[in-house]
């Protein structure tokens, strides 16, 4: 595997500087995001902490992989900054689980309702009073007395 390095810049305001690469990788499958993050702090001499990894592209037919990485000033920037589905991705930090977010916030119990003593009510009428019969389907609309019925174009017309 062998990384090159097409881009680098810095950004002073987000404390990162931001590359883009290119991974052959021809006697291999596409490397993993962990792997290509451990290359990448080797050559850019930082943690592995610090290398995010935001996207990695398989070119179709090649073995050639493109992407986009930033090397952050600290890893505590690095996890403010960047976003949360990311850093997962990253391994830097777990996924939460959507169950455990439903858990943590009971949702509140209806209000038993007043007991009260009712009146039986009458019997319901059966249901087979209540059955009617399905309608019959509408029968297609003429055309009105003395009006003409819509032409419809030819698909070919004929060549003379």
């Amino acid at each position: 595997m062998e990384i090159k390095i097409l881009e680098e810049r810095t950004n002073p305001l987000l404390k990162r500087h931001e590359l883009r690469f290119e991974v052959a990788h021809a006697t291999a499958a596409t490397p993993t995001r962990d792997l290509v993050r451990a290359e990448l702090a080797k050559a850019v001499h930082a943690s592995k902490d610090r290398v995010v990894v935001e996207r990695m592209v398989p070119r179709f037919g090649t073995a050639v992989t493109r992407g986009e990485a930033n090397i952050y000033d600290s890893a505590d920037v690095a996890k403010s900054i960047t976003r949360a589905h990311i850093l997962v991705r990253n391994g830097l930090k777990e996924k939460e689980a959507k169950g455990a977010a439903g858990a943590a916030a009971p949702s509140p119990e209806p209000a038993a309702p007043a007991a009260s003593v009712q009146a039986p009510s009458a019997p319901a009428p059966p249901k087979e009073a209540e059955a009617k019969p399905a309608p019959e389907p509408a029968a297609p609309a003429k055309p009105a007395e003395g009006a003409e019925p819509a032409k419809r174009p030819k698909a070919h017309p004929k060549k003379e």
